[in-house]
């Protein structure tokens, strides 16, 4: 009743403009929200490359109900009761690779930011905050920066010189004995004795190498007035957050940025890199974009130049509409029961039978990801390019025939160059969905940590039945580590924003192909 007389007292002209604010009004809310969520991203993803300052902390331990003085660092705080709760990591005498809690601004005695503290980084991962007193090595030292500098250099020389006699000849010695072992060499042989020789000769070398290697310590006051020792060589990184300008900061943020791109992720994917599995999704998305077009193109041309316009045809058709819609996860374990055991065992039966029970296509992998991953997006680049094959006039197709072209003719030198800009559109929307997917690949060969790359040096190069790290699959169980882990929750958010940068680099190289052969076929 009021909806009728509304519509009798608005004009058509009121109607109309009505509905366009409202339309605008739910686009800006969409806007909006959008933004939010991709600032709150990238504020918390640069958190994790920012030097966070090191503060000197006091306060009163709720277990002992003494003071405590520590070095820390605050991740967030929070109002609760209108009582400030600061989340902080501080190091210790008995954890001075730091330890989380909350402290409550009633029990907070000083917070001061300490200038000459140091946030150290080392090499697993883990972090310790202090103040550098001294250098032990044959004599001591008092800590400054060139003494620090001139130490680091020849740690770096002593471990060059340790990898480099462990590439140069144990490895070979190794390698050597293994092939004694497979031709069944008594272990009293000449040859494998003198191998053996040469292996306690450069062991015992290698051997003082790490124990010059390892006399070198950086000693650290704690804030209690207690002093730790951490071999130089396994620091990776030392700053000073509190002696740092703007531009300095900058360069350790611009530094980090590098050292996440190039690292592997450490301490159960909350420190570190993301390197093998940025690696593994864009190799991943490549192959699976391989597979996946040729495939989609193809079911397109028959379902809109071949197929018969019947209800076969309309079946299809929804069908491959309705698979669109199918969940993710039910594409994973079609893929596990389908691609991994019945077609990768048969394999392992036909080619593998001598490294069975060890199954080696028979078990997820880059490959079978690749495929089920194909299979999810297939539908997405059929209509794509069945749209785009419906926008080819039809005259062109007339004219082709009358200049004595054949179907197939037509079809591959007229109709699919004009109609590639919606092919392209097929594979972004195939691109943008692959890379973002979580549950069908932890199903098929996506790991949250995986010892080797996909591809090596070691030929065939391309192992195609390894398992692979993927950024999607690292968010996912970084989320579940970021719930007790400040440091894990910040590197969570980074790496949900180079997912969005690696998906939106794919986009845009897509469409600018897209527009390049737009632009080539419209001119012509």
């Amino acid at each position: 009743m009021i909806k009728t007389k509304i519509e009798a007292i608005m004009t058509p002209a009121q109607r109309q403009s009505f509905v366009i604010s409202f339309t605008a009004f739910l686009t800006t809310l969409l806007l909006l929200a959008l933004v939010s969520i991709l600032a709150l991203i990238i504020y918390r993803g640069v958190a994790y490359f920012w030097p966070a300052p090191v503060y000197s902390l006091t306060f009163i331990d709720e277990q002992t109900e003494e003071a405590r003085s520590v070095y820390a660092q605050v991740f967030s705080e929070y109002k609760e009761n209108n009582n400030t709760v600061r989340w902080v990591v501080y190091s210790s005498e008995q954890n001075p690779h730091g330890t989380q809690a909350l402290v409550d601004e009633d029990r907070t005695l000083t917070l001061v930011e300490s200038v000459n503290s140091a946030d150290i980084t080392l090499n697993d991962g883990l972090s310790v905050l202090g103040v550098p007193v001294q250098i032990t090595a044959s004599g001591q030292h008092v800590f400054d920066e060139s003494a620090y500098g001139t130490v680091t250099e020849k740690v770096s020389r002593l471990e060059d010189s340790i990898d480099d006699l462990r590439t140069r000849w144990l490895s070979g010695i190794h390698q050597k004995l293994a092939e004694l072992d497979a031709r069944g060499v008594a272990a009293d042989a000449p040859a494998r004795e003198k191998l053996n020789d040469a292996f306690r000769q450069w062991q015992s070398k290698i051997i003082a190498l790490e124990t010059e290697r390892d006399s070198y310590t950086l000693h650290i006051a704690m804030a209690d007035g207690s002093v730790i020792a951490i071999p130089v060589a396994s620091i990776q990184e030392m700053i000073f957050p509190g002696q740092l300008g703007i531009a300095g900061k900058i360069g350790v943020t611009l530094s980090h940025i590098g050292q996440f791109l190039i690292q592997a992720p450490k301490q159960a994917n909350t420190a570190g890199g993301v390197f093998p599995a940025l690696f593994g999704t864009v190799l991943m998305v490549f192959i699976m974009t391989i597979i996946v077009t040729p495939f989609g193109v193809l079911a397109a041309v028959y379902l809109n130049e071949y197929a018969p316009d019947n209800i076969l045809t309309a079946t299809i058709r929804i069908s491959v509409s309705n698979m669109a819609g199918v969940p993710s996860i039910v594409y994973g374990v079609f893929g596990l029961g389908f691609f991994v055991y019945i077609v990768g065992g048969n394999i392992d039966s036909l080619f593998f039978s001598d490294t069975l029970p060890s199954p080696t296509m028979g078990t997820p992998g880059l490959f079978w990801a690749a495929l089920t991953m194909a299979i999810l997006t297939l539908p997405v680049v059929i209509v794509a390019t069945e749209e785009g094959l419906r926008r080819v006039p039809r005259g062109l197709r007339a004219g082709s025939y009358a200049l004595g072209a054949t179907k197939a003719e037509t079809i591959m030198h007229t109709v699919l160059p004009m109609a590639s800009p919606g092919i392209m559109t097929g594979v972004i929307l195939a691109i943008a969905r692959a890379a973002g997917e979580v549950a069908p690949l932890m199903l098929v060969g996506a790991v949250k940590f995986a010892p080797n790359l996909p591809f090596d040096g070691e030929f065939p190069y391309l192992h195609l039945e390894r398992q692979f790290m993927h950024l999607g699959v690292l968010i996912y169980d970084g989320a579940f580590h970021s719930q007790t882990d400040a440091e894990g929750a910040s590197m969570m958010f980074a790496t949900c924003l180079l997912l969005l940068l690696v998906v939106l680099i794919l986009n845009i190289l897509a469409v600018l192909l897209r527009a390049r052969l737009r632009k080539r076929y419209l001119a012509s």
